[in-house]
């Protein structure tokens, strides 16, 4: 046999490897990405259940993108290099992504909640994309049941320590009544003294009519530079005890977004 076969031969075993590595790397890839872009979406779900601003389409894309990266970084550049430059530019970019979400309303700012998510979503990306894939699952479980559980633990803390007396932080609320036409006129006058308080601010009140035409809907919206939930809780009370009146509550500004029709 001579040496001429013998390259071809070794050649084309070196062309079926070459293959398969690249079959195998191929499939790897789906696996990591697809991987990173079903946490993202289930971090997503949850978002977008209660109206955040960063909802599915955009946790997917953060962590299915943080998982590109460092994919990028394991394998398209010089093994000598540092590796771990890539991951740590995905956190800077992330930062920036962060802080346009972030925006103030009135006495209160929002979206550090939805900020955080974003930079939690890109480090399960990231987990996913270097195929720590426990790691990369038990922080989407975290994440999640860190958004579910906390806040309403925050908000009922909030609360506590407001008939506690505790000073609150700023706030911003909303304030609904769904009373009789004929008592839009009374109704709108109570509400207008009920918060003609030295701790609120009544930045605006609309009155909508009902679909119905027998009913009008109210929405006081108010700033406070010191959470009470106290005087609200009041306020529904006095006109919840309206005859007129159908409907009474309140809500924070962010979870009012939860009400619905």
């Amino acid at each position: 046999m001579n040496s001429c076969s013998i390259d071809l031969r070794v050649a084309s075993a070196c062309a079926i490897a070459g293959g398969n590595i690249d079959v195998m790397l191929g499939v790897e890839l789906l696996a990591r990405v697809g991987l990173a872009t079903v946490l993202g979406i289930a971090i997503g779900v949850e978002r977008h259940w209660h109206s955040r601003m960063a909802g599915l389409q955009t946790m997917a894309l953060v962590s299915m993108g943080s998982a590109l990266f460092l994919v990028l970084g394991a394998y398209s550049f010089d093994r000598t290099q540092d590796q771990t430059r890539v991951a740590a530019q995905v956190i800077t970019g992330i930062g920036f992504l962060g802080a346009g979400v972030i925006m103030k309303q009135g006495a209160s700012i929002t979206g550090l909640n939805t900020a955080a998510t974003l930079w939690a979503t890109a480090a399960v990306g990231s987990l996913a994309g270097a195929w720590m894939w426990r790691s990369a699952i038990a922080g989407t479980v975290i994440i999640i049941a860190g958004n579910v559980f906390l806040h309403p633990i925050e908000v009922r803390m909030d609360r506590i320590g407001s008939r506690k007396g505790r000073p609150g932080r700023p706030t911003d609320y909303l304030f609904e009544v769904v009373c009789t036409t004929s008592a839009e006129a009374r109704i709108h006058g109570m509400l207008v003294g009920t918060f003609s308080h030295a701790l609120f601010q009544l930045r605006a009140l609309q009155s909508a009519l009902m679909p119905s035409g027998e009913k009008v809907r109210l929405q006081a919206e108010l700033s406070t530079a010191v959470q009470n939930d106290a005087v609200l809780d009041n306020a529904v009370r006095t006109l919840g005890a309206e005859p007129d009146v159908r409907l009474a509550r309140w809500a924070t500004l962010n979870d009012a977004a939860n009400w619905g029709g």
